[in-house]
């Protein structure tokens, strides 16, 4: 039996057991997931993995989207070793295919593009060789720790794939948490949630400003800056990279970057 058909089965108990017509959010925790699974007849050897699959890889089975309506249900943190079901607007992080790409020259050693060893690794590399965090917020970031592993007071542990803080020209600072998606992986409303927490939490007198990365091909990056509204996590802004070689870069090609610079 395949994993995810495992991890389906029983995320698919746990709701049917506990879902009530008209409820928002259900909480569980590990040892219902343990137990669960054992009642099925099996054994889930990674918990942790059940749950980030769900939140970034596959859908939610059937029976539990079905019960969403025109909303979408989402896995939040709900303290260590517990999590929520919540029921929140639909939203979809995935990159618009109708930006065009602005063209950046490609600055990532030949090496380092040659020996990343995984596609959110390459992403993370890409976007620090060729200064893409600097380009698209408007100020000069630097790196401050790559995968972050921390707890935040009510959500337990979270992860931030790289944090730079940054300055801009009147001095303004701020914490810059990005979430790198290569791959299958999705860009997910509950890690920018949490990136916004952990900033909240441990940088506060700092100005917030979550990105999310998306590769789109080998030679493109989408590139988001989320916003909190009163309707959840939303796209504040969106634009594409493709990293080229110096001599792709034409003249026409910078007149007209020139010519619609903000």
């Amino acid at each position: 039996m395949a994993t995810a058909s495992r991890y389906s089965q029983v995320l698919e108990l746990i709701f049917s057991r506990k879902y009530k017509r008209g409820a928002s959010e259900i909480e569980f925790d590990r040892d219902e997931i343990i137990a669960t699974a054992a009642e099925l007849g099996f054994t889930v050897k990674n918990v942790g993995d059940l749950v980030y699959s769900f939140r970034y890889r596959a859908r939610l089975p059937a029976s539990i989207q079905k019960a969403a309506g025109d909303r979408m249900w989402i896995i939040r943190p709900a303290g260590t070793a517990r999590y929520r079901l919540v029921l929140v607007p639909m939203r979809d992080f995935t990159p618009n295919q109708n930006i065009m790409p602005i063209k950046v020259p490609d600055a990532t050693p030949g090496i380092v593009a040659r020996y990343a060893l995984s596609d959110e690794q390459a992403l993370l590399a890409k976007l620090r060789y060729n200064r893409l965090i600097d380009t698209f917020t408007g100020i000069t970031c630097y790196s401050l720790q790559s995968h972050l592993k921390t707890s935040v007071p009510e959500l337990g542990q979270v992860e931030t794939d790289e944090l730079y803080v940054g300055v801009d020209k009147r001095g303004a600072q701020f914490v810059i948490p990005v979430q790198a998606k290569g791959g299958r992986d999705r860009l997910n409303m509950v890690q920018i949630e949490q990136d916004m927490a952990l900033c909240a939490n441990r940088f506060a007198e700092l100005t917030c400003r979550p990105i999310g990365a998306q590769f789109m091909g080998t030679d493109v990056i989408a590139i988001f800056e989320f916003a909190m509204t009163d309707e959840g996590v939303m796209i504040a802004t969106e634009r594409h990279y493709r990293l080229v070689a110096p001599d792709d870069l034409t003249a026409q090609d910078l007149i007209a970057y020139r010519e619609t610079a903000d």
